[in-house]
């Protein structure tokens, strides 16, 4: 009498597409050989997975490779937890050569390799905070890491963008065509996201201030990402457009839509942009005392509000607020659209400054 285990088969399955799985990628290998189920060496097994894959080689005709019928290869779902993963029949045995699996075991060890070293820099660092470990472990496996010299070009003007870097120890500085340093970038955030995102060429020279350590996304890997990991997909995107936004109000541009953090751009520096730009449109600020909102009317204040504070006062005391965050939208109520300015601009800040000044004293 056989075995119950004996209705098992070997057999290797390759996931196609993955929608909001907290663990599985496209391309990863699922493999079944002596009763054990096995995947990449540093995920965990899912059992939900697991149980499907037992219930899919217990039936013969599961696994036949291509239907006589549509011609099309036998596809499958985990029908698991709140993600879902579609993997196909890829062969009934792993039938690689000797070579071919000292090669496999060497990549295998190579990722392992490449996890342990990087994964706990990676995890420390802001930008990368809202990944959840699985899918820092999948970044992690598609990014260069390099370690740059001082004094070394890493980009110049001019060039096709062909790599996101992220800075993990060290720093590097903007160079303005006369040589002199526009600004520093440091450990913790990332340069070259905007010709990436643009297909444009770099807009300047940047070289390092100090030995750096840099993890590189290239050009090939992002594409990837876009197109099959969705896990990481929007994550990246939301990372990259976040950051043109930085960019942006940074050389004091600012559109509708735009959002971001006090920490990164001080109040009284995103009033100017406002105001210089002659923008018409409201502010509003989420801070840990409250909301506030502002509305601007071609760059002039016409309305604020913040806590008990109306007008003249709301604005001074959102002048010393260092923490929360803002968003930034075109248009003003029709009932403000005849209002006049609260005051004149250049003298709201001076004045808020004054009395700020004159509380730390």
């Amino acid at each position: 009498m056989k075995k119950t285990g004996e209705k098992y088969k070997d057999a290797v399955f390759l996931v196609v597409s993955e929608r909001g799985c907290p663990v599985y990628s496209v391309g990863e290998e699922l493999k079944v050989q002596d009763f054990c189920l096995s995947v990449t060496s540093y995920k965990p097994g899912c059992l939900h997975l697991g149980q499907k894959i037992a219930d899919i080689l217990t039936i013969k005709d599961n696994i036949t490779g291509v239907s006589p019928v549509s011609g099309s290869t036998s596809q499958f779902d985990c029908g698991g937890c709140e993600g879902l993963i579609h993997f196909e029949y890829k062969k009934e045995k792993d039938f690689a050569t000797l070579q071919m699996k000292m090669l496999k075991t060497a990549e295998d060890r190579r990722q392992r390799h490449l996890v342990e070293k990087h994964f706990g820099e990676l995890r420390k660092l802001d930008v990368l905070r809202p990944l959840n470990d699985h899918s820092l472990v999948d970044l992690t496996l598609l990014l260069e890491f390099q370690t740059i010299p001082h004094n070394k070009r890493v980009v110049k003007k001019g060039a096709p963008g062909n790599y996101l870097y992220i800075i993990l120890k060290g720093k590097v500085a903007v160079i303005k065509d006369d040589r002199s340093k526009a600004v520093e970038i440091k450990a913790g955030e990332i340069f070259g996201e905007m010709s990436l995102l643009s297909g444009e060429p770099v807009s300047n020279s940047i070289h390092t201030v100090e030995d750096t350590l840099v993890a590189m996304l290239s050009l090939k890997k992002f594409r990837e990402v876009l197109r099959s990991y969705h896990k990481l997909q929007f994550f990246l995107l939301k990372m990259l457009v976040d950051r043109a936004q930085t960019v942006a109000l940074r050389s004091g541009n600012i559109s509708s839509g735009m959002t971001g953090k006090l920490a990164e751009i001080k109040v009284e520096t995103l009033f100017q942009i406002i105001n210089s730009n002659r923008k018409t449109g409201a502010v509003h600020l989420s801070l840990k005392e409250g909301k506030a909102v502002l509305f601007f009317k071609e760059g002039e204040v016409i309305y604020a509000r913040f806590q008990k504070h109306r007008q003249e006062d709301a604005v001074y005391a959102l002048l010393n607020e260092k923490k929360g965050n803002f968003s930034y939208t075109r248009g003003i109520p029709k009932e403000l659209e005849k209002s006049a300015p609260i005051g004149a601009f250049s003298a709201l800040m001076l004045e808020g400054k004054r009395r700020i000044d004159k509380t730390l004293s």
